[in-house]
């Protein structure tokens, strides 16, 4: 009997094979076989399962950004800055907004002798003065602390009393290669490990899908030449189109609103998406008439429904 090994069917089947074998590996440790060193036996496992409430509510996944140069001096010690950086997309000017217009209309009239418009985006980087301060924006930005709302993890207050945490520039970074992953689940995904010790959260490794894979170097001179020359060009036509730069940004944590929390909440229930689940339904029907079941998801403790 020949099988389309591609097919929605299939593919459901294989899943649950998984899903059973593993069950049985559970409850029968002693079965569980190094595929290489025979003589080795397991000791604890833990199970990998979709952190389903750290889905953004914007697309729905994470995108990776790697700085193909040291974004920080150099030292013998990690800093710890690094973990809560902010990367902001700087603003096109009017004349390279105007510019990439240009190029999409060309292209769009004629694809073959105009290549596409480049969509790209530079960033500028931001940490905080100190290690310190990171730490304590760590901690207010940790859903999880029980101390979160402490007065003490404010490092800055506006002159109306409004706590805000305080970033300063480093330098701008252009994008260097740009993948967009057409499954955010098949070629990379984040992987985060819990005890269990919160009580909030069951012992597992969770992870989370990519939908973008980014690398980004420091500015380069042309760039920077570029804008300064637009920049003159404004002068001498009498505009006042000056690039913009920011020294610092004062950011402050707030609670999620009801709209991104229902936005969250939608993922939640489709982790591939809306618009993903209904196309798999779609090919699954077809594929073996509407009588099939739904396509199981995930429920929160890594066991699937239907």
């Amino acid at each position: 009997m020949n099988v389309d090994k591609d097919s929605v069917q299939y593919v459901k089947e294989q899943v649950e094979k998984g899903f059973q074998s593993a069950a049985s590996l559970l409850n029968d440790p002693a079965r569980v076989r190094h595929p290489s060193k025979r003589n080795v036996k397991l000791l604890s496992s833990t199970p990998l399962i979709p952190d389903l409430d750290g889905f953004p509510p914007d697309a729905g996944g994470y995108v990776s950004v790697k700085f193909l140069t040291n974004p920080v001096p150099s030292s013998s010690t990690y800093d710890v800055r690094l973990e809560n950086s902010l990367l902001r997309p700087m603003v096109l000017s009017n004349a390279e907004t105007r510019e990439r217009e240009l190029a999409k209309e060309a292209y769009e009239r004629d694809p073959e002798r105009n290549p596409p418009p480049d969509s790209v985006v530079d960033y500028e980087f931001f940490v905080t003065e100190t290690a310190e301060q990171a730490l304590k924006f760590k901690r207010k930005f940790d859903v999880l602390d029980p101390d979160r709302d402490d007065e003490s993890l404010v490092t800055n207050k506006t002159a109306d009393g409004e706590p805000y945490f305080k970033f300063k520039r480093v330098r701008a970074y252009e994008t260097a290669t740009l993948t967009n992953v057409p499954d955010k689940y098949d070629d990379e995904v984040m992987i985060v490990v819990h005890d269990g010790s919160d009580g909030l959260r069951q012992k597992a490794a969770y992870y989370y899908p990519i939908l973008q894979k980014m690398a980004i170097r420091p500015q380069r001179s042309k760039n920077i030449n570029k804008n300064k020359m637009l920049y003159s060009a404004s002068q001498a036509q009498g505009h006042e189109e000056v690039e913009e730069i920011t020294d610092f940004i004062h950011l402050a944590v707030e609670d999620v609103t009801e709209e991104l929390a229902e936005s969250a909440a939608r993922f939640k229930r489709n982790p591939l998406g809306e618009e993903a689940q209904e196309e798999a339904e779609e090919e699954q029907r077809a594929a073996s008439g509407a009588s099939m079941s739904p396509i199981p998801t995930i429920e929160e403790d890594g066991a699937k429904s239907e």
